[in-house]
């Protein structure tokens, strides 16, 4: 798996699973779950370009 795109899976799924859980109980921080979602869709998209990874 590319690495990219496991990071950005691991943010994503991450981040969701914060908001989830600040909607339930509020708690410090919890806006960064958002962050966290928008590096982690932005990583999964560069991670499945073709040209994510080049080789020199």
């Amino acid at each position: 798996m590319n690495t990219v795109f496991g990071s950005g899976l691991l943010f994503t799924v991450g981040g969701v699973a914060a908001y989830l859980a600040g909607v339930a109980v509020p708690y410090p921080g919890r806006a960064l779950s958002l962050t966290a979602v928008m590096v982690g869709v932005t990583l999964l998209a560069v991670g499945r370009s073709p040209h994510s990874e080049a080789t020199a």
